[in-house]
């Protein structure tokens, strides 16, 4: 069956959550959070805010960890603010896989809902592996993101920005640092985007 990668318009909520640009922001935001309490989801969520001016020096290493871009200390306040709106919504979290940059890593331990765990399928390649495992690393997302978690769940990843665009599309070019795009699982048929919520929405839907 072909794979389907659609960002809903009105389907599952009845409203988009995000709005960008020339867009209407006309979420049913009780809606999604009830959905995400019931389970059944996979939350990718781009590491949050780095300092621009740090470049990943060592790529091919990604043991070097001054080699690379950080958090910020914003950053990481951000992580751990989404991490208590998480709690505190009782969102239920079976597992976090995050990418092996320690951008990612930290992000993912500073969420503080479920063990981590590292894998290179969703760390970022870019020109420092071959096309084909570029390649290989999107196929290995997209079946992340079409895996349903177990009943009463969800999976959240914590990855970066080119690879949510290789998996699922370009319309990802834009997803903002400490952005979550929530996808629902379609297993065999593949996955749909219902939802994108910058990190600062989180705390917004406790009151």
């Amino acid at each position: 069956m072909k794979r389907i990668v659609t960002v809903l318009c009105g389907l599952l909520f009845g409203m988009v959550l995000h709005a960008h640009a020339g867009e209407s922001s006309v979420l049913s935001e009780q809606g999604l959070i009830l959905e995400l309490q019931t389970g059944g989801y996979v939350l990718f969520i781009r590491h949050f805010q780095t300092d621009p001016d740090q470049a990943d020096t060592d790529p091919l290493d990604l043991d070097n960890v001054k080699a690379q871009r950080q958090l910020t200390d914003e950053g990481r306040r951000q992580a751990k603010t989404v991490g208590e709106s998480f709690r505190a919504l009782k969102i239920p979290v079976h597992k976090v896989i995050a990418s092996r940059f320690f951008r990612a890593y930290e992000t993912a331990k500073l969420l503080n809902v479920a063990g981590v765990t590292q894998s290179i399928d969703v760390s970022e390649g870019g020109l420092v592996v071959s096309p084909r495992e570029n390649q290989r690393r999107a196929k290995a997302l997209r079946q992340l993101l079409s895996e349903l978690p177990p009943t009463g769940t969800n999976t959240v990843i914590v990855s970066h920005r080119p690879n949510l665009q290789a998996a699922a599309g370009i319309q990802f070019g834009d997803v903002s640092e400490g952005e979550t795009v929530v996808f629902k699982p379609l297993a065999a048929a593949g996955f749909e985007a219902v939802a994108r919520v910058t990190w600062d929405k989180w705390r917004m839907f406790e009151r």
